[in-house]
């Protein structure tokens, strides 16, 4: 079983003390100037410190007042900067992880075609070296295996504690540093300078240092920017307005209200947001090379996924006996598994287990004077020879082409002479009731597999892609989101029809080549589609690098993993379906807070409006429904509110708002009912107790 990388936990207490720390290093102005919300509460949090040291010596009464709006606004800036700060320490724990798994390797370099080799430090290596590992060893870089064959163990990078198969040629011949060989030997060819090596990839992605913004976090960027230079203007204007109308308001007041009608909310936790947003993929062992990505993820139309292994389990498998020619169904069965006693193949294990469950057969003993005829797959037979039987299984025009011989048996004499010379020349002929069930396995997707003895048939066995239990379901789900899934296969038109019309899927791509698949992306694109697709081997970089989510399996080619714009650790195609949710998840997340955020202004608004000009228009107490207890208490309450909301909400940036596959429809109904009815009612009960606490401890 795959295992998802751990994550620590949201209260961990190192990430915890390293957050609140690095929240005092990002006061930094430079560093703030990149979020222009929060930028603009520390310029006004600075100037209102000032005001409160000004009070100080006024001797006034206000200095309490000033110095408690001063406190809560930097607690605003803090808390948005501990959001942030909470979101890079999940990320940083996971670093450190994958950086304990980087050492000063020794590397064996050989030269030439030479199996001599020097001793040197891996950082020493360069692109194009050849390096030598053996068992125990570890690799020391990112490279392809171009000679020999062995068992690797990438639990540092993959958290799978099963080894696997690294080989030459193929599309499994990709090894990553940092990974060890168990057995044998191989020969690998550098392919990363130290320094740009896959895990140095993954550490500086799993910091945030390489995390840039995305196209929909620059445009709300620019949208609260926007809001934020507009109440700038408006808070500015309202100053001499208010002198007009004989109204003394304290530059203390309307900073409070300026941080009050900004959108502090979602300003403090957008960053935080895009960080957990990938954070999420890499706990479910997916790296990505952008959060470009991760959104994509989330705007997909289209999922292009792979048959075998994706919607099936892989490989094919016995599903049924079809006897012809008056033969009983239990003898076929006792036929095939002698048959398929030496075939090593999934199939072939499928068959025996099939025999074994569904006819109550044991496995025989077939005695020293059989002779057992392996797979192979020059001849697609695999048999054995008894003393008077010969016992063949295997593809049905092989079966038919010829009858293999039964030779070598000393203890065959008399009428056993004469089957072998009559199976030696004799022409098999198939049968009508032979005809008509391969044919049926056929038009159903299967593959039938003809059964003989002694030149006779017995009957067909019906191999089948095992659709996997859940994968219907889990299409019908995509399908209500609105996903078109598409079925990528080698096999001929009929079977992928039959397949995609178990599976569920919307369309399917037969006999598919590398062009088709570029070709189909292409078209789906110019439609203005997203594609999503998966793919491991050399002939999928293409399409991968095409896609707007290209997911490369770690286990995969090295084009294939550069050509994608993420890496699974697991090599799991089915985990696109989750990388999916994710993407939707996240770009639900931000919305949803973006609906919070601006609907909890429209509270502040009953609570300072009111407190501002009710000594002057005493008709707007009316709008003081909160019936908070003065205006300084107001003012106040709505500042706490403000700075603990986001600290409050850091929890559910981190986590995401649980994600349903449902129409936009209803996703839409959803967020309005909670973020935006919800984003109003919550302020006003907040603020309302923050007062009645302000005003029993006389703080105001």
């Amino acid at each position: 079983m795959s295992s998802k990388v751990a994550a620590p936990g949201l209260l961990d207490r190192a990430i915890i003390g390293r957050a609140a720390i690095d929240a005092l290093i990002k006061l930094d102005p430079r560093q703030l100037a990149r979020n222009p919300v929060i930028f603009v509460t520390e310029a006004v949090s600075a100037v209102v410190t000032l005001l409160f040291v000004r009070d100080l010596f006024a001797h006034d009464g206000t200095a309490l007042f000033s110095g408690q709006i001063a406190a809560w606004l930097w607690f605003t800036v803090l808390f948005a900067n501990f959001a942030e700060a909470v979101a890079e320490g999940r990320g940083k724990a996971q670093a450190d992880a994958l950086r304990r798994t980087r050492t000063d390797t020794k590397a064996k370099r050989t030269k030439g075609g030479s199996r001599d080799y020097d001793i040197v430090s891996a950082l020493e290596l360069k692109i194009g070296d050849i390096v030598l590992v053996e068992a125990g060893e570890l690799i020391p870089g990112d490279g392809e295996v171009v000679e020999g064959v062995a068992s690797v163990n990438e639990s540092a990078i993959t958290g799978e504690s099963a080894p696997v198969i690294r080989e030459a040629g193929g599309d499994r011949s990709a090894v990553t540093g940092g990974t060890t060989v168990l057995s044998d030997w191989v020969r690998v060819k550098i392919t990363a300078a130290p320094g740009s090596t896959f895990i140095d990839r993954m550490i500086a992605l799993v910091e945030g240092a390489e995390r840039q913004k995305t196209p929909n976090e620059l445009a709300l960027s620019i949208l609260l920017s926007g809001l934020t230079i507009i109440f700038l203007i408006v808070c500015t204007t309202l100053w001499p307005l208010a002198n007009y109308s004989g109204t003394v308001l304290p530059l203390t007041v309307l900073i409070a209200l300026l941080v009050c009608l900004i959108p502090t909310t979602i300003g403090g936790l957008l960053s935080a947001i895009g960080i957990a947003g990938m954070d999420r993929l890499i706990r479910f062992n997916v790296i990505a090379t952008s959060g470009r990505a991760v959104e994509a993820a989330g705007d997909v139309d289209t999922l292009l996924l792979d048959k075998t292994g994706t919607i099936t389990f892989g490989n094919r498998m016995a599903d049924e006996l079809l006897p012809v020619g008056g033969v009983g169904e239990h003898e076929l069965a006792e036929a095939v598994l002698l048959a398929s006693l030496a075939d090593e193949t999934p199939e072939g294990r499928s068959i025996v287990a099939l025999a074994k469950s569904r006819y109550g057969l044991a496995a025989p003993d077939i005695g020293a004077d059989a002779r057992v005829v392996p797979f192979s797959a020059h001849t697609r037979i695999s048999g054995v020879d008894l003393p008077g039987r010969a016992l063949r299984k295997g593809a049905v025009d092989a079966i038919l082409a010829k009858t293999q011989s039964i030779t070598g048996h000393a203890d065959i004499g008399g009428a056993g002479a004469e089957i072998l010379e009559r199976a030696a020349i004799a022409t098999l002929r198939a049968p009508e009731d032979f005809t008509r069930a391969v044919e049926r396995i056929s038009r159903a997707g299967g593959t039938p597999l003809a059964v003989s003895e002694n030149g006779r048939l017995l009957g067909v066995v019906h191999l089948k892609d095992i659709i996997k239990p859940d994968i219907k379901a889990r299409f019908a789900e995509l399908r209500a989101m609105g996903i078109k899934t598409v079925m990528v296969t080698g096999d001929n038109p009929v079977t992928a029809a039959a397949i995609a019309s178990e599976a569920g899927v919307d369309d399917f791509i037969a006999q598919a080549t590398p062009e088709d698949k570029l070709t189909y992306i292409r078209k789906e694109q110019q439609g203005g589609r997203l594609i999503a697709m998966c793919g491991d081997g050399t002939n999928d970089a293409p399409a991968l690098a095409q896609a707007d989510v290209g997911v490369a399996m770690q286990t995969g080619t090295q084009a294939a993993r550069e050509a994608g714009n993420m890496v699974d650790l697991d090599s799991d195609p089915t985990k696109l379906i989750e990388i999916v949710a994710i993407g939707k998840q996240l770009l639900m997340t931000r919305g949803s807070l973006t609906t919070f955020s601006i609907a909890n202004d429209v509270a502040k608004y009953f609570a300072i409006i009111p407190a501002l000009f009710v000594a002057t228009y005493p008709e707007l107490g009316a709008l003081n429904v909160m019936k908070l207890v003065s205006p300084q208490s107001a003012i106040l309450s709505a500042v706490i509110f403000n700075a603990l909301i986001i600290i409050a909400l850091i929890p559910l940036a981190l986590k995401g708002v649980a994600y349903r596959p449902v129409g936009a429809d209803a996703l839409l109904r959803r967020n309005l009912l909670i973020y935006g009815l919800g984003g109003v009612i919550i302020p006003f009960v907040g603020i309302k107790l923050i007062d009645m606490i302000v005003s029993i401890l006389h703080l105001a």
